[in-house]
């Protein structure tokens, strides 16, 4: 049995005070669901003295679309954005990624915020201590080598977290807090620029900083977006390929603008805008460039648990399959 190291737990009465405490430094960490933190704790992946659990901030909750931007509190449980009827008419690729994260009990404990804020994962990393003691530590685990890519000067361990590349797509923005001179100032950054290259600190907040919320843009007429995944087993697994394709088409049915968004290919998804399309018809001669063009763009590592040139294959594959959606009805069951 993995058992928790020992740990100062502090119940945030006040979001001042998560961010106080928040920004101490590293050793002070955010728990909210705890479904991925609490689980590297455990496995030594993460090192932390101190959690701030943030359940009873108000300001991290509330869904609200009554407006042009839909705010998303990011302490909403997965399960509770998934199953929002409002949501589901107004996001429904969003909606259909959340319900298909993991299980219903890590739904029903995990929040968006969360998935946002997911940790990188990677063949290396994802083991025992035994087994990562073995192999001499990787620059994600106290060690001095990335195995994925020897000699290499960062860390490439993949993002697999679901919504973030429909809420790319989705042009979504998120809500940041921190403190100065006492009060509380909110930032706000595109989903898209939150990311970093570096899977050692791949998330663009800083210590003392709090992901707060989710702002996602209603969709204007004629847009839809959809996701796909794909993984060894329909539940539990991390995607071992995920993709977001948005479309908006004009009165004539054709494309009038249109983005890719690709996930699990290292710390920082990718995102391909389609404008050399724009013009066009939707039909099969299109969803097979356009599957193309994501093959050309996209070169998944050996960095997660599966052939990297079948995941690249398979993500040609899921890319066609979603543009196949907007024009064969039966298309989004295969």
């Amino acid at each position: 049995m993995l058992r928790l190291p020992e740990l100062e737990v502090v119940i945030a009465d006040s979001l001042v005070a998560a961010l106080t405490r928040l920004a101490e430094g590293r050793h002070v960490r955010a728990l909210q669901g705890g479904t991925d933190l609490v689980a590297n704790l455990k496995t030594g992946q993460t090192k932390a003295q101190t959690v701030v659990a943030l359940g009873p901030l108000s300001e991290l909750h509330g869904i609200d679309t009554s407006g042009e931007m839909v705010r998303i509190g990011a302490g909403e449980r997965l399960v509770d954005v998934a199953q929002n009827a409002e949501l589901q008419e107004l996001f429904p690729a969003l909606t259909y990624a959340l319900a298909r994260i993991a299980s219903p009990q890590i739904r029903n404990a995990g929040t968006l915020g969360g998935n946002l804020c997911l940790d990188t994962r990677c063949r290396f990393i994802n083991q025992s201590d035994l087994w990562r003691e073995a192999m001499g530590g990787c620059l994600k685990s106290h060690g001095h080598e990335c195995h994925v890519i020897p000699g290499g000067g960062g860390c490439v361990a993949a993002l697999s977290a679901d919504s973030v590349p429909v809420l790319m797509v989705l042009g979504a923005e998120v809500e940041i807090a921190r403190l100065q001179d006492g009060a509380v100032l909110l930032r706000r950054t595109r989903v898209a620029d939150l990311y970093d290259t570096d899977g050692l600190r791949h998330v663009r907040i800083a210590d003392g900083e709090l992901l707060t919320a989710v702002l996602v843009p209603k969709l204007p007429e004629g847009a839809r977006a959809v996701y796909r995944k794909w993984a060894v087993r329909q539940s539990i697994d991390f995607p071992l390929v995920s993709t977001a394709v948005r479309l908006d088409l004009d009165r004539d049915g054709k494309l009038k603008q249109g983005k890719v968004a690709v996930g699990v290919l290292g710390p920082r998804p990718r995102l391909i805008p389609l404008d050399r399309w724009v013009g066009r018809p939707i039909d099969e001669t299109l969803a097979q460039q356009v599957a193309a063009q994501v093959f050309d763009r996209c070169h998944p590592l050996p960095n997660v648990l599966y052939d990297h040139e079948y995941r690249r294959e398979r993500l040609r594959v899921e890319v066609l399959r979603a543009i196949r959606t907007w024009f064969t009805p039966t298309a989004a069951a295969n």
